[in-house]
């Protein structure tokens, strides 16, 4: 009897041990397979699917059921009665709560689970808003403020006079500030092409390098569908009379604007494709701030799957003419200015790309980026300047099951630069980079480092660091650490630290110019500015039924060391040297130099001026509240994104000359302010949808005081400032509005009043901003 029992079990055996279930995991969209699905079984198997979307799991007995799940489509579950080969076809998901980002760690994550705070801008609130650039859009972003197109922040930047940026722009994960200047070209990106904006607040250099000292503005491209997208806006807008009379320029002639917008993307098979294009025209509420421009912009991409390859280019060209207002003439007449200059010029990129993913899963990813800028005058497209960018970057990414993740890399960038502004200058700049990130059940920790290294022309590299009085590297190091701990599925703790590096722009070492009373002198001597941001946060998920929200809370500190500002001063024009002759205690050689250069011909005014220096040593430390929610209760859909952010910007300069020059003798830094909010709140009930927004800012303290005091010639940068500046104390708050009607699920009409009760305000100090104006709009989607 035993052996008859022996003899079944060793026939029985071999027949489990043979059971088996082969599958393959698609996406319903493309049919493409899908990498990293995870299957589970009721056996307790815990799988995922390779890089073919394949998997294989051996049953002990049937029936066994089957549970599906992957970051971005629907779960799927089925039950399974015997051996069987099967695909499983996954389904989008469309909540819109249940964020996905990307350049926080280069890699996808939830946003819940990233150690550091960001926004995410989507699409949908560029458009029905009527936005027309970037800029308009970081405007709505909460903590973040841009400053006559230079942004902050919580406060990490000031103003600059257009060059450098604390801030780095990114296109698919490649800088695209500009080679020359550093700044970023906010009405070049091709918004129509944007599926995700994701602001990272706080020190990114460590993934992105020099630049990204402050946050990064990241914008991920459309990718194609199966079914194909189609999408066209057009809008054309009215500027309405400002409050008070003496501002209105225009007679006859009331200032309006127009835009047309078109995006088409398809994938077929294998191929698939993108195309967009803008063309914008703006008379401007100010007299002769003309713009208009004309781009064109796509992709092309390929996929070779069973070589695990995908290979594709991305474009951008635009063409643009634009006036520049810089001073006002006079604070009765801020709408109007004597300095008045006319730019034509090009922007464009070009970025090929390749995909591998290898045998092990393992992901391997190569940009490239050509970038040019040029700008000129009325007549010709490269009068000032003409600079070009190279950058490569090598990208591996390892994932040992779901635990260990490895993210390395290599980039180098060649800048070149020919200007009659800044003289003909190269750069190299090359890093290596790599960030790890571990998980232990709810708790997951992430550490980075990078190795940065940048030389211009033939100087001392940028990039140097001491280690002992004779030993200094050419190489400088930054790092970076965060952790993440889900305390329920619904509550996130975060914490994160790391450090960041900016090194200096040609404009800001090379520049020579003027503008008005305004005088830029060249400082070839700063070095880069370096610091530090830490934070704390929790973020708490909120569900019911379809409609999902969260709420966000983060304590931050931010400092800074050899921070690069414009301050102003009395200059050698010979060396560029700053004088020390202004104040109670003035230096005697210096004043020398100064009557010697007296004696040579030169006047005070022809002296003094602005110069980018390593002047300031700051603290940001504060608190910031984010809301957000989007859904639908009893079938009304809400979507909302609300911030507060409190900063205390301080200046740790302990050189009286320094608040000298400043407007304010307070420790608060220049240019910067403590309250921030920003709102914006949509509902849609059926086809018709009533938005609004708002926007406040606190009284700008403390500027620059030669904005507020006499000239030595007699004269003043910005006539009236002073007294302007007093009246209007009390900061800035504007509100928005907007009505929206969908008609058959793809025209959708809309109806905008920006600066709904005419406010008048001031971007900067001197900058007054639009009077109410009036957008009419017409959207077209089909898929």
């Amino acid at each position: 009897m035993r052996s008859c029992s022996f003899l079944f079990l060793l026939v029985l055996l071999p027949l489990n041990y043979f059971a088996q279930i082969n599958g393959t995991v698609k996406s319903s969209l493309n049919n493409e397979p899908i990498y990293g699905a995870k299957i589970e079984s009721s056996e307790g198997h815990s799988i995922l699917s390779n890089i073919d979307g394949l998997f294989q799991i051996r049953p002990v007995n049937y029936p066994i059921s089957l549970t599906i799940s992957i970051e971005g489509f629907l779960n799927d579950s089925l039950v399974i009665y015997g051996d069987t080969t099967i695909t499983l076809q996954m389904v989008k998901s469309v909540e819109k709560i249940e964020n996905v980002v990307v350049s926080a760690s280069r890699r996808r994550q939830k946003v819940e689970e990233v150690p550091i705070s960001m926004e995410i801008i989507r699409p949908e609130l560029i458009n029905n808003k009527g936005l027309t650039n970037l800029e308009q859009v970081l405007d709505q972003t909460p903590g973040a403020f841009v400053m006559d197109g230079q942004v902050s922040i919580r406060g990490g930047g000031g103003y600059a006079y257009g060059a450098g940026s604390r801030v780095l722009a990114l296109w698919n994960g490649i800088p695209l500030n500009s080679p020359d200047i550093g700044d970023i070209k906010w009405n070049a990106i091709p918004l129509e092409q944007t599926s995700q904006i994701e602001v990272v607040k706080g020190a990114s250099s460590v993934l992105y390098g020099s630049g990204a000292l402050n946050g990064t503005i990241s914008m991920i491209e459309k990718e194609p569908t199966a079914e194909g997208d189609l999408k066209v806006k057009f809008q054309s807008g009215i500027y309405g009379n400002p409050r008070r009379e003496s501002l209105k320029w225009w007679k006859d002639t009331i200032p309006t604007s127009h835009l047309a917008e078109v995006y088409f993307g398809k994938q077929i098979k294998n191929f698939g494709m993108t195309i967009g294009g803008q063309g914008f025209y703006d008379l401007g509420y100010r007299k002769r701030e003309t713009e208009w421009r004309g781009r064109i912009n796509g992709s092309f991409s390929y996929r070779i799957p069973k070589h695990r390859l995908k290979f594709g280019l991305s474009y951008n060209f635009q063409y643009q003419f634009m006036g520049l207002f810089i001073l006002w003439r006079s604070a009765e007449e801020a709408y109007e200015s004597d300095n008045i200059s006319e730019q034509r010029s090009i922007r464009g990129n070009i970025d090929p790309y390749v995909k591998y993913i290898d045998k092990q899963g393992n992901i391997h990813t190569f940009r490239t980026r050509y970038y040019m800028v040029s700008t000129g005058n009325s007549e010709l497209l490269f009068t000032a300047a003409k600079s070009q960018m190279i950058y490569l970057d090598y990208n591996f990414q390892k994932l040992w099951g779901k635990r260990f993740e490895l993210t390395t890399g290599i980039t180098n960038t060649n800048n070149s630069i020919k200007s009659t502004v800044f003289g003909d200058h190269r750069s190299l700049n090359v890093a290596a980079y790599v960030q790890g990130t571990a998980k232990f059940g709810r708790f997951d920790i992430t550490g980075g480092a990078r190795f940065e290294f940048i030389q211009m022309d033939t100087l001392a590299p940028d990039s140097r660091m001491k280690i002992t009085d004779s030993l200094v590297s050419p190489i400088y190091p930054i790092l970076r650490a965060g952790a993440h701990y889900a305390l329920t599925e619904a509550t996130h703790l975060r914490a994160s630290i790391g450090q960041a590096i900016r090194f200096p722009a040609v404009a800001e070492r090379f520049v020579a110019t003027s503008n008005g009373a305004v005088v830029i002198v060249p400082s070839p001597n700063i070095t880069a500015e370096t610091g530090w941001s830490a934070e704390i946060g929790v973020k708490q998920l909120f569900k019911i039924k379809d409609w999902k929200a969260y709420v966000d809370v983060a304590a931050f500190v931010n400092q800074y060391k050899n921070m690069v500002e414009f301050n102003f001063g009395v200059f050698n024009p010979h060396n560029f040297d700053h004088l020390d002759v202004i104040g109670a205690n003035p230096n005697q050689e210096d004043l020398d130099t100064l009557s010697s250069l007296y004696d040579q011909g030169f006047s005070l005014s022809q002296l003094i001026g602005f110069q980018a220096q390593n002047t300031e040593r700051a603290r940001i430390t504060g608190i910031e509240l984010s809301m957000g929610c989007s859904g639908k209760i009893k079938g009304v859909e809400i979507s909302s994104m609300i911030g507060y952010t409190y900063m205390n910007p301080v200046n740790l300069n302990k050189d009286p000359k320094y608040t000298y020059y400043s407007s304010d003798s307070s420790n608060i830094l220049k240019y910067r302010f403590r309250h921030l909010v920003k709102g914006d709140i949509e509902v849609t009930y059926k086809n018709i949808s009533l938005g609004a927004s708002t926007r406040f800012n606190s009284y700008i303290r403390n500027i620059d005081k030669i904005f507020e005091v006499e000239l030595p010639d007699g004269t003043y940068a910005l006539p009236g400032l002073y007294d302007y500046r007093h009246s209007h104390m009390k900061g800035n708050l504007v509100f928005d509005l907007r009505l929206g009607y969908k008609l058959k699920d793809k025209f959708r009409f809309g109806f905008i009043i920006n600066n709904l009760f005419n406010r008048e305000y001031e971007g900067r100090p001197g900058d007054i901003q639009a009077p109410r104006n009036f957008i009419l709009q017409l959207q077209y989607d089909i898929i």
